[in-house]
């Protein structure tokens, strides 16, 4: 995937919703449907921000008790949304009703040790609906 603007970039500012919706724009909605879907349908859900050195910037990781759920990272008027799988997903993601376009991407990503990665750049409802899903196949694995 081609590397968006380096968005979040300045260690000493640590991004609050305010300042995320004031990036993201119209996708805020997005961005709370999400949120309010993972606080609403999960126990022991939380979200937060880190900056990472090796990335030169500030990610949201969003975890279910201990275990991370998905990363976020913010974009000009959007933002992405990765999951990390491993091999016992593949199962679970080909029987899945994601676009295939998204099973390829899983298929095809590079392999960082035993995991690879699925991103989503959320644009619309359906993108919404692709990362829920991904969601329940990230919650089912053990």
């Amino acid at each position: 995937m081609a590397e968006d603007n380096i968005i979040l970039s300045d260690k000493n500012t640590r991004p609050d919703d305010e300042y995320i919706f004031s990036i993201i724009g119209n996708n805020k909605i997005l961005w709370q449907d999400l949120m309010n879907h993972m606080h609403e349908n999960y126990d022991n859900t939380s979200g937060v921000w880190n900056f990472y050195n090796d990335g030169k910037r500030w990610l949201f990781k969003f975890l279910k008790k201990k275990k991370t759920v998905f990363w976020i990272s913010i974009l000009k008027d959007t933002f992405r949304v990765t999951f990390w799988f491993g091999d016992k997903a593949e199962p679970l993601i080909e029987s899945s009703d994601l676009p295939q376009s998204i099973k390829e991407e899983f298929y095809s990503a590079k392999k960082y040790g035993l995991v690879r990665s699925v991103t989503i750049k959320m644009e619309n409802t359906e993108d919404l609906n692709n990362v829920i899903k991904l969601v329940v196949i990230k919650c089912k694995m053990k």
